[in-house]
């Protein structure tokens, strides 16, 4: 079938191969008088598939030419091209979407005048920036819509990742801690050593902070000051036997840790989530939470407390999340605003 170059469009005049062209996929935007205008994109596409030829300029065009021309014109298309063509080749229907969102996806065997399209993508290079904040403006764009929002990621082999994006809420079963009773804790380098046998292990049976380790009970920097600003523990400097005020323990725990007071904003709206939360350093993470008893199951969420202007390589990106798959769990990205977190899904997905 022959079609016109008309700029960065193709125009195919004959009305019956106009028809069969849009019939079989939808391609194109049928204009009056039985003519078919297509953009360069299906174009370039259909041209790979042997079901198009594009004439123009005293000759015809090949894949490799438009898609050259295409280049020219809009930058990233190359990137956005192989988005098209891998969907297409799973056999979706694909048009393209509202900037900056590339395309609207629909269902296998649907039409766009009848189905709703299934999920709008966003077509990226393994070079760009992950940036979260104008990553979280597209999700509420596709949600506000009732779409799905699906990150296309394609790496220097010209494969494709795809990720789902979504908003999550974590919640737990846990109580409040018990504050009738004040425990009392000595400070070291990096940790805190609660030595009363009783209160130790109902602190750590009933919200499973810190460890057991002999007779004492050992917790990390950030449950110290969580438990201090709640008023129920009390420090002394391990070495000097002086009162540590929770000022004093914070400024300590930077110096160790400068980006403790983003973790503890981050641990203490899980906990207010009723979740039990312990360190994600083995998992590459900062926190793992359980829902429940941990001793019952495993953890549910690999947490990563982020500021609210974060931005990463997308390789940074998917080496956590394939981790976090490759241990059946779901990495959560806690976006820290104030005192307010607000927690982001990323999972691999195969359309």
């Amino acid at each position: 079938m022959a079609g016109v170059l008309q700029g960065t469009v193709v125009v195919v005049e004959d009305q019956a191969e106009a028809s069969q062209i849009h019939n079989k996929g939808y391609y194109g935007v049928p204009q009056s008088g039985g003519s078919l205008k297509l953009d360069i994109m299906e174009a370039t596409y259909l041209v790979e598939s042997s079901r198009l030829e594009v004439e123009g300029d005293g000759k015809k065009w090949t894949a490799a030419e438009l898609l050259r021309l295409a280049h020219k014109v809009s930058e990233g298309f190359e990137i956005r091209y192989l988005v098209y063509r891998e969907l297409r080749q799973r056999g979706y229907l694909v048009k393209l979407g509202q900037p900056p969102l590339d395309f609207r996806v629909f269902p296998r065997g649907g039409s766009p005048n009848k189905t709703p399209s299934k999920w709008w993508v966003a077509a990226i290079s393994e070079r760009s920036a992950f940036d979260l904040g104008t990553l979280l403006e597209n999700l509420d764009r596709t949600t506000d819509v009732r779409k799905k929002l699906l990150l296309a990621v394609v790496d220097e082999e010209s494969d494709v990742t795809y990720y789902e994006v979504r908003r999550a809420a974590p919640k737990g079963r846990l109580g409040a801690v018990d504050l009738s009773r004040v425990l009392n804790g000595m400070i070291m380098a990096d940790r805190v050593l609660i030595s009363e046998p009783e209160g130790a292990t109902a602190l750590h049976g009933d919200h499973n902070f810190g460890k057991i380790i002999g007779q004492t009970l050992q917790l990390s920097l950030i449950e110290a000051a969580f438990l201090v600003e709640l008023g129920a523990l009390k420090l002394s400097d391990a070495k000097t036997g002086r009162p540590v005020t929770l000022a004093s323990l914070k400024k300590r725990a930077r110096e160790v840790q400068p980006d403790f007071d983003l973790r503890l904003d981050a641990f203490k709206d899980m906990k207010a989530k009723g979740l039990i939360v312990k360190t994600g350093f083995k998992y590459g993470s900062h926190f793992r939470a359980y829902e429940g008893d941990p001793g019952k199951q495993h953890a549910r969420y690999l947490v990563h407390a982020v500021p609210k202007d974060y931005t990463a390589m997308w390789p940074e990106v998917s080496r956590a999340v394939r981790l976090a798959h490759g241990v059946k769990k779901e990495i959560l990205l806690g976006r820290v605003s104030g005192k307010e977190v607000e927690y982001v899904s990323l999972s691999r997905y195969r359309p």
